[in-house]
């Protein structure tokens, strides 16, 4: 599995947008071939700073979504709110505990 984590800061007056967005395309993305979980946040302090959260089957799952007309779509809409770029992590998991 792969995990995904992508910041994104959105321009203040256009964060009611990126959440329009996102929920209009959140189903498409879960729905996507190899895409098992998906999450968004938002800084408590800063709330337009966004962070999704989303585990691939793989890198190849990754790179597909983002090769495809789904990806393009909602990132050219995107893109167009950004506060400054986005930074993206791809990580491996060492350790998941619940309580």
């Amino acid at each position: 599995m792969l995990t995904r984590v992508v910041k994104l800061t959105i321009n203040p007056a256009n964060a009611t947008d990126f959440v329009q967005i996102f929920e209009e395309s959140k189903s498409k993305i879960l729905a996507f071939e190899g895409c098992h979980h998906l999450k968004l946040f938002s800084d408590k302090k800063y709330p337009n700073i966004f962070f999704t959260y989303s585990v691939c089957e793989n890198e190849t799952a990754l790179n597909n979504y983002r090769h495809s007309d789904l990806f393009k779509d909602t990132w050219s809409r995107t893109k167009k709110l950004f506060a400054c770029r986005p930074e993206a992590w791809s990580l491996d998991q060492h350790f998941e505990g619940d309580s």
